[in-house]
C-alpha cells in the first residue's frame, strides 16, 4: 500500500467530516502536493513558500497538518511549526488548526492539548516561539517542521534550536513568508532552493505575487487595489507583501519618481487661508552656542506646517505650505516663537512635536500655551520611527503628499536635499530606519516633514477595504493532491 493510500486509510473514520472546508485553489494544490509528497514519501529535504499577504498561506498550512493529523492519528507523530512570537503569530495558527477541525466537524478527536498543542489520538502539532529568548529544547519534528514568517525569525535560533528537530527522520523543512531582505532566513532559504532547482530540474520554491492570487480570487484582487492606492506600487510594504520584491538592505528613501512626485503646483503661504485646516510637524534641536557663536554643524528646530484636505476614500490629501527654522536659539525665544505661530497666526488643529530626551519638557511646555489636544509629543523608538517612515511613504507613493513650489528660499532648496539625501535601512523584524548620514548633512527637514504627516493622520479617516477570507481544500481533496 503507498504512502497516500496507508494516509487515507487512517483518515478513514472521518473521511466523510472533511466537505465542510473550502477546496484548494490550484497554486495552494501544488504546494500541498510538493508537501505532502515529502512527508509521505519520506523524502525529507526542504522547499519555501511566498505567496502574497493574504492570500491563502496560512489557511493552506492549517489544512495541511489536519491532513497529517488525521493520516498519522495511530501511527502517531509530530509536526513543530515555529513563527517569531507565540503570542499573537504561533497562537493564532494554533487557533487556525483547530477552527479548520470544527470546520470539518473533526472537533471531537482533533483537540488542544495545552497552550502550545493540538492532537489527534498518537499524533500532535506543536506551535513554538522562535524569538531570541525561547526556551524550545527537547522538542521533535518527525513529521514535519514549518516556518511562519520565516523573514523575521532569526538565522542563528533556527539552525540551533530548530532545525535539529527534524534530523531523527529527516522530516521536511517548510519556509513560508513574504520577502524582506536578503540575509533573512527566508531569502537563504530562497537562494538554496533556486540553486537546486537549477541542478535537477525539480521544483523546491513556489513564489505566487497578489496578481496571480487575484486570477483566482476577484474579491482579493479589489482588496490589493485599494492597498496599492492608499499605499502606493513602490512603497516597501506593497513591494514585499504583494509584488513580492526584496528590498535592498541600504536603499534611498526616495527614488527619483517619488521626489518629482512630491514636487506640488501651489504657493507657498505666510499667513493662513480663511476656512483651511492645517496641522504641523515639529522636530525640535536643543540651543548650541559655542562662545556666543552657533556650531555650523548643529541641528535645526524645523516647523513644518501641512494644509489638510479630503481626499478620495477617506484618505487625507497633505500640501506642505511653510517651513520655518531655527538653529541655536534659546529655549525661551523659541518656545515663545513657537506658540505664537502654531497658535494665534496658524491655529493649527495639531502639532505632533519630536519629545525624545530633552524635547519631552519642550512639548509639555508648548502644551500649556495651546488649546488641550493640540499638541501630541511624539517619542522616537526603533519601532515608532519605522511606522512614522511608512507612513511617510505610503503618503508620497500614493500621491497624497505634496510640497509647495519652488521658491528660492533656503527652506524650499533645504527641504529638497534632504529628501534625496536620505536613506532607508530595513532591517530584522520587518523594521526600517531612516536618516541622513551625518557626513552628508541633516535630516531635520525629513524628520519634521514624517511628523506633519502623522498629525495628519486623523484629519482624514482611512477606509479599509475588506476581501474574502482565503479558502483552503478538504482533506481528502488534499491527500488526493499528493497522489
Amino acid at each position: 500500500m503507498s504512502a497516500v493510500a496507508t494516509a487515507r486509510a487512517e483518515a478513514a473514520p472521518t473521511s466523510d467530516a472533511p466537505r465542510g472546508l473550502p477546496r484548494l485553489r490550484p497554486y495552494q494544490a501544488e504546494i500541498a502536493r510538493a508537501v505532502l509528497g515529502r512527508v509521505l514519501g519520506g523524502e525529507g529535504g526542504s522547499i519555501s513558500v511566498e505567496i502574497a499577504r493574504q492570500g491563502g498561506k496560512n489557511e493552506l498550512s492549517a489544512q495541511l497538518e489536519l491532513v497529517l493529523l488525521l493520516a498519522r492519528q495511530r501511527a502517531g507523530g509530530t509536526i513543530v511549526k515555529c513563527a517569531p512570537t507565540f503570542e499573537p503569530q504561533a497562537a493564532i495558527s494554533r487557533d487556525r488548526l483547530l477552527a479548520r477541525a470544527d470546520g470539518a466537524r473533526l472537533g471531537a478527536i482533533v483537540r488542544r492539548d495545552g497552550a502550545s498543542s493540538v492532537r489527534c489520538g498518537r499524533a500532535a502539532a506543536r506551535f513554538l516561539s522562535a524569538g531570541p529568548g525561547a526556551s524550545v529544547l527537547g522538542h521533535t519534528a518527525d513529521l514535519l517542521l514549518e516556518v511562519d514568517e520565516a523573514q523575521e525569525v532569526p538565522t542563528e535560533k533556527f539552525d540551533r534550536d530548530f532545525r535539529p528537530m527534524a534530523a531523527s527522520t529527516n522530516a521536511p523543512v517548510v519556509y513560508y513568508g513574504t520577502p524582506w531582505g536578503p540575509r533573512s532566513l527566508l531569502a537563504q532559504a530562497r537562494a538554496t532552493h533556486r540553486e537546486a532547482e537549477r541542478a535537477d530540474g525539480r521544483r523546491r520554491h513556489f513564489r505566487y505575487d497578489w496578481e496571480q492570487v487575484a486570477a483566482h480570487n476577484p474579491a482579493y484582487g479589489a482588496y490589493v487595489e485599494e492597498e496599492r492606492r492608499r499605499l502606493g506600487e513602490r512603497h516597501p510594504l506593497f513591494r514585499t507583501q504583494y509584488l513580492l520584491e526584496e528590498l535592498h538592505e541600504q536603499d534611498r528613501l526616495l527614488d527619483g519618481a517619488a521626489l518629482a512626485q512630491l514636487e506640488g503646483a501651489h504657493e507657498r503661504l505666510r499667513a493662513p487661508a480663511r476656512g483651511e485646516r492645517y496641522v504641523a510637524g515639529l522636530d525640535l534641536a536643543g540651543p548650541a552656542l559655542e562662545g556666543g557663536r552657533i556650531a555650523e554643524q548643529h541641528d535645526w528646530t524645523v516647523l513644518t506646517i501641512a494644509r489638510v484636505r479630503a481626499g478620495s476614500g477617506g484618505l487625507p490629501l497633505i500640501e506642505v505650505v511653510e517651513h520655518q527654522a531655527w538653529q541655536g536659539a534659546p529655549a525661551g525665544e523659541l518656545l515663545d516663537a513657537l506658540a505664537d505661530r502654531l497658535a494665534r497666526v496658524w491655529r493649527v488643529r495639531r502639532v505632533v512635536v519630536d519629545a525624545t530626551g530633552l524635547g519631552g519638557p519642550v512639548a509639555d511646555l508648548l502644551a500649556r500655551r495651546l488649546p488641550s489636544g493640540r499638541v501630541v509629543p511624539f517619542t522616537f523608538t526603533a519601532e515608532r520611527k519605522s511606522q512614522l517612515g511608512f507612513a511617510l511613504l505610503a503618503a508620497v507613493h500614493s500621491g497624497r503628499l505634496r510640497l509647495y513650489r519652488l521658491d528660492g528660499s533656503r527652506e524650499a532648496a533645504e527641504c529638497r536635499v534632504q529628501l534625496e539625501r536620505a536613506r532607508a535601512a530595513y532591517g530584522e523584524r520587518g523594521l526600517m530606519q531612516f536618516a541622513v548620514d551625518p557626513s552628508e548633512g541633516h535630516d531635520d527637514y525629513v524628520m519634521s516633514l514624517a511628523l506633519a504627516v502623522r498629525a495628519a493622520r486623523d484629519e482624514g479617516a482611512a477606509r479599509t477595504a475588506r476581501g474574502r477570507a482565503p479558502g483552503g481544500d478538504a482533506v481528502e481533496a488534499a491527500l488526493a493532491v499528493a497522489a
